[in-house]
């Protein structure tokens, strides 16, 4: 359910900067009150913050498990090499996405080769297990982390300025024929990400109940049951797969940034600064030796937390004609979008009076 809201938000964003040549921060700067624009700033960049966060542990935690690295050491060559990532910006747009892009057909590659080591889920069990359903604060908690991860909100400020760089067409059958590969693209990305994310579940659920057990929901645990009940290949696979995803995010995350601060408040500040800046509370985590799991767990709750607020604004500005044109919102759409944006903030609200007052 979160992928396919990820799908349709994404879409929305794309659309905005395809229709307005503007990002959305930008647009938020120039149509709302100004204490509204300046409040989602600030949250705008924790949620930032959050994103790197768990990237960046992430992919710690896979360096620790492929060579032995101390995880605080391995945070440190995690920087280095997001650094050398970060790098590529200088040579324009389309090397970032290659190295991206590739980095997620490792990740694919990664977890369906584990999927298949495991011996796969029962397709009846992966039907009835898509079914809804909580079992107290901490399930409630896991779920809404998964849709904070899967939505993620700081890729809603980031897609909208990835589309309006680009060369905005001339007329109206130019501007169809984008949106419906804009549309393509959204589907299709998003399906894998979905298919790797359903993949990463069913693993989980067959490596606890299905051949042995042993597993405590850690990803250090993961990888120790894999490597036990599966074979070395499979764990390796896994660590593998795990930096992957970290380094490609962590870069997506820092250019999100460079977007949020632009359109917010019209100011650049160096990529390396940025990267610098925000990679520091993840080195603090490792370093004084605090859970990684706990903190990736509460990094994505915090994106969570922040979808509402970069979805009311983009609902509200895609349904305006003198703003999007012929690509504005049906009123279908724009219903869609606001009942969306109810149910998330309903299950953020349910989950803040759990845990402050369950």
């Amino acid at each position: 359910m979160a992928n396919v809201v990820a799908m349709f938000v994404q879409y929305l964003s794309a659309k905005t900067g395809l229709a307005t040549g503007q990002d959305l921060p930008t647009l938020c700067r120039r149509h709302l009150p100004r204490p509204v624009a300046g409040f989602l700033w600030v949250q705008a960049e924790l949620v930032v913050m959050a994103t790197d966060l768990a990237e960046f542990v992430g992919a710690a935690i896979a360096l620790n498990l492929l060579f032995g690295v101390p995880l605080f050491p391995a945070g440190l060559a995690t920087a280095v090499i997001s650094f050398a990532i970060l790098a590529l910006q200088r040579l324009g747009y389309r090397p970032f996405e290659l190295a991206t892009t590739f980095l997620l057909g490792v990740i694919g590659f990664g977890f369906l080769y584990q999927i298949f080591a495991v011996g796969g889920p029962s397709v009846s069990g992966v039907g009835s297990g898509l079914a809804p359903r909580l079992a107290g604060t901490e399930s409630l908690t896991l779920a809404v982390g998964i849709i904070g991860a899967t939505v993620m909100p700081h890729v809603i400020y980031l897609h909208s300025a990835v589309t309006a760089q680009r060369k905005r067409p001339v007329d109206d059958f130019a501007k169809r024929a984008a949106l419906r590969g804009l549309r393509i693209d959204c589907f299709a990305g998003l399906g894998l990400a979905g298919l790797i994310n359903l993949t990463m579940i069913c693993i989980a659920a067959v490596l606890f109940h299905g051949v042995g057990g042993g597993f405590d929901g850690s990803l250090q645990g993961a990888h120790e049951s894999l490597g036990r009940l599966v074979g070395g290949a499979a764990a390796l696979a896994f660590a593998v797969a795990l930096l992957a995803s970290g380094l490609s995010s962590s870069g997506v995350g820092t250019f999100a940034g460079q977007v949020v601060m632009q359109g917010f408040i019209r100011r650049r500040i160096p990529l390396f600064l940025r990267r610098g800046l925000t990679m520091a509370p993840a080195l603090v985590i490792l370093g004084t030796g605090l859970s990684p799991d706990n903190a990736l767990v509460v990094s994505q709750v915090v994106l969570s937390f922040g979808i509402p607020f970069a979805l009311f604004p983009l609902v509200l500005f895609t349904r305006r004609r003198d703003l999007m044109g012929d690509l504005a919102n049906r009123p279908l759409t724009t219903w869609t979008g606001v009942a969306v944006c109810l149910v998330l903030s309903g299950l953020n609200l349910y989950l803040l009076s759990q845990l402050l007052f369950g």
